[in-house]
């Protein structure tokens, strides 16, 4: 097939990769052994070594095995980023076990369904939501609760006075104190009885399962997506290779992105083990919070999301804060929306630039270039090894710059769905996958995202893409963040709806908003109607959650209907 993306490589960025055929967790024995003293990790003010982090993982690893682990038991990690999570990980893979990452904000049914879903016999996980994964127990196949807490691994004062502390004790439970049930056990007596030897587990790491990462659930229940050691190596290598002028052992990666979501698993925790770099790990995103922390630790990559940078744009001390150590940012989860890019990269000493994944694909396929051309509004270009198509009407491959379903193959694809094979046969033939994104490809190979095949609207017979209407909200100096989507309508089929979250203090009329958007878009597009919100519900990783809206306003039109009869 014809690669003209090939062509828009700069110099620096490999056209193939030769990639290591090992588990994922030698480069955490490799770094240990080559650079045991370099800091691996910051957390609020405590620093680890990688010789400190690899012990851990090894302790754990064989209180596992001590346990019954054997090779394949699925192992669920329930942790907000923290040295904990990164120990966990890594120390199940030593083990031989496969990561099942767990949301910890997850509900009782949610979290009930991901333990039976993948037969996880273990559960690391912190000591908040400990009584949510006691009442799950007798209902799951966990035999084992490792319990930990933030205050474990925070210098003093913090250990005292940090506010997610606090709230624990308020619970009651204790994790440095002996339980009477042998099934429950103290992550912190764990490190400080375990013993270093590293286990001795052969792992064929194309076909052995590293990783059941399950999806957001946004369209229905989540399912498992199987990643391989070899499918997490081959990405966190196109991303190391990406960034061409990163150096080895001295980048400082920023990791707001939760470590249990893939693209903060992929391009902070494994991109800075892989790079014997060091991590400076936040538990959850504050935007005050976080520009303190780039201010004093001077990151030089920061991987994001777009709510991530909007919010700090918008944080009132932002000029107060020094961000200039930053030299590359990769935005993915969500659209990236221009006016947001080129505001952020005035703050900085390198680029923001827009990427794609997905889940299936270990997640990034695309990104533009952080040392050559970045087309706005592009997703970019594929990875190395990465082949991307867009398949037009009637299954047959699209013109240049004609809509469609983009499809992807490489190395990091996904071996399919646990459990699910109808779903896996419905979304891979031949090695593609088909992403259910609508975009298109220019004469040069940069692709564009118009928007996700299920979310375009249908509005009068016209097809509206949210993301053109989005875009031109996001210009409007009063807006913070917009969300367009497709609503109930009698007459029309759908109607044109936008969401909207306002600066502080900003007003604006929809009478304003009106006439901004007839400037820039057709009047089929313009939306009908607004609502004004103080916040829109997202993600961990801040993607907005269209279903949560849709099903308010599916709600909202059958309640209206049935008022009317």
């Amino acid at each position: 097939m014809q690669r003209p993306w090939l062509n828009s490589y700069p110099k620096d960025v490999p056209k193939h990769i030769d990639y290591d055929e090992k588990p994922l967790n030698d480069y955490l024995s490799n770094a240990a052994e080559n650079a045991p003293g370099q800091k691996a990790i910051h957390f609020l003010g405590k620093e680890l070594t990688y010789r400190e982090v690899y012990e851990s993982a090894l302790k754990l690893a064989n209180h596992l095995i001590s346990r019954g682990l054997e090779k394949g038991d699925r192992v669920s990690i329930m942790l907000p980023n923290c040295p904990q999570a990164v120990i966990g990980y890594y120390g199940v893979l030593l083990a031989g076990g496969i990561v099942v990452q767990t949301n910890p904000l997850y509900m009782e049914r949610e979290l009930e369904h991901q333990l039976n879903d993948s037969g996880a016999r273990f559960i690391l996980c912190l000591d908040l939501v400990f009584p949510k994964v006691v009442k799950v127990k007798s209902n799951s196949p966990i035999e084992h609760i490792i319990v930990t807490g933030l205050k474990e691994y925070l210098p003093f004062p913090k250990n005292v006075l940090y506010p997610l502390v606090q709230k624990k004790q308020k619970t009651g439970i204790l994790v440095n104190v002996p339980y009477n049930d042998t099934s429950i056990h103290s992550f912190k007596e764990w490190m400080r009885t375990g013993i270093l030897d590293k286990p001795e587990v052969s792992i064929n790491p194309k076909e052995d399962l590293a990783l059941l990462q399950y999806t957001g659930g946004t369209t229905g229940l989540a399912k498992g997506v199987m990643l391989t050691h070899y499918n997490l190596v081959v990405n966190t290598m196109q991303c190391r290779y990406w960034i061409a002028d990163a150096r080895f052992g001295e980048e400082v990666i920023l990791g707001i992105l939760p470590f249990f979501h893939v693209y903060g698993m992929t391009c902070v925790m494994n991109l800075a083990i892989m790079y014997q770099s060091k991590m400076v790990i936040l538990p959850r995103f504050d935007a005050k919070d976080t520009l303190k922390t780039i201010s004093k630790q001077r990151p030089t990559l920061f991987p994001g999301a777009p709510t991530i940078y909007i919010s700090l744009l918008n944080h009132p001390d932002l000029d107060d804060y020094d961000l200039s150590s930053i030299k590359a940012c990769i935005s993915g989860s969500a659209p990236l929306p221009v006016e947001v890019q080129q505001k952020f990269q005035e703050k900085i000493s390198g680029r923001l630039v827009e990427g794609y994944g997905l889940t299936e694909a270990s997640p990034v396929t695309h990104a533009n270039l952080l040392s050559g051309k970045n087309v706005t509004g592009s997703i970019g270009l594929p990875w190395p090894d990465t082949d991307a198509a867009i398949l037009g009407a009637e299954g047959k491959p699209a013109e240049t710059k004609e809509i469609g379903e983009l499809l992807v193959r490489g190395p990091q694809v996904m071996k399919g769905y646990w459990n699910l094979p109808q779903e896996t046969e419905a979304v891979l033939n031949d090695g593609w996958l088909s992403t259910g994104d609508m975009g298109y490809m220019d004469e040069e190979g940069y692709f564009y995202i118009v928007d996700r095949k299920k979310d375009m609207i249908i509005a009068g017979g016209y097809n509206i893409y949210p993301r053109e209407v989005e875009e031109v909200l996001y210009e409007h100096d009063a807006i913070q963040e917009a969300v367009v989507l497709g609503v109930p309508d009698p007459y029309r089929g759908e109607t044109v709806k936008a969401f909207i979250v306002l600066k502080e203090g900003c007003t604006v009329q929809e009478e304003d908003l009106n006439k901004h958007c007839r400037k820039h878009l057709a009047a089929y597009k313009v939306p009908r109607l607004y609502e004004f919100r103080e916040e829109l519900p997202k993600t961990t990783v801040g993607k907005i959650l269209r279903r949560v809206l849709i099903d308010e306003e599916k709600q909202r039109f059958e309640d209206a209907s049935s008022h009317s009869v």
